[in-house]
C-alpha cells in the first residue's frame, strides 16, 4: 500500500512480533481501515512527529481480529479499525504533553510506562479523552 507521509507507511501498522510469533497474517484488509490509518497519520501521528523532532515508533498498529484477541485486546479496539496506534517511547508524558499543547484531534490518549497509545475516530466527534493504564505512575498531562 506504501507511503501515508512523509515519516509514516501502511507497512509499519502491519508490523507485530505476536502475530509473526502465532503465525497470524496481519494485513490491512479494506479500504475503511486502509482510510482509518491514514487519517489517524496524517491528523494526529504526523503532526506529532513534526514538532517531536525525532523517529516515532509504531509499537501496535491495525489489529485484524485474530491478534487483537491474541494481545488481549477489548473487543471493540480501535486498532481492529485502522483507528489507533500505540508510539513507544522513553518520555511518554511529554510526548502526549505535547499531542494536548498542539491541540490534536486525538479521540483517546491513553499513558502507559512505555508508550503513547493514540486513536482518532475515522467519522464523528474526537471525544479528547486522556487516560492513565494502571500501570502508568508518571506525570500526569496539565492543562
Amino acid at each position: 500500500m506504501g507511503t501515508i507521509s512523509k515519516n509514516f507507511d501502511y507497512r509499519e501498522f502491519e508490523q507485530s512480533d505476536t502475530a509473526k510469533r502465532l503465525g497470524i497474517i496481519n494485513v490491512i484488509g479494506t479500504s475503511e481501515i486502509r482510510d482509518g490509518i491514514k487519517a489517524l497519520v496524517l491528523d494526529v501521528l504526523q503532526p506529532l512527529r513534526d514538532a517531536w523532532g525525532e523517529p516515532l515508533h509504531v509499537n501496535s498498529g491495525y489489529r485484524c481480529q485474530k491478534l487483537n484477541e491474541a494481545v488481549g485486546g477489548v473487543a471493540t479496539s480501535q486498532h481492529c479499525k485502522g483507528e489507533a496506534a500505540d508510539i513507544a517511547c522513553a518520555e511518554p508524558a511529554k510526548l502526549a504533553q505535547l499531542a494536548y499543547d498542539l491541540g490534536l484531534p486525538y479521540d483517546q490518549m491513553i499513558l502507559y510506562p512505555t508508550f503513547v497509545h493514540f486513536s482518532h475516530k475515522l467519522n464523528g466527534a474526537q471525544r479528547k479523552q486522556i487516560l492513565y493504564n494502571k500501570t502508568y505512575g508518571g506525570e500526569k498531562v496539565v492543562d
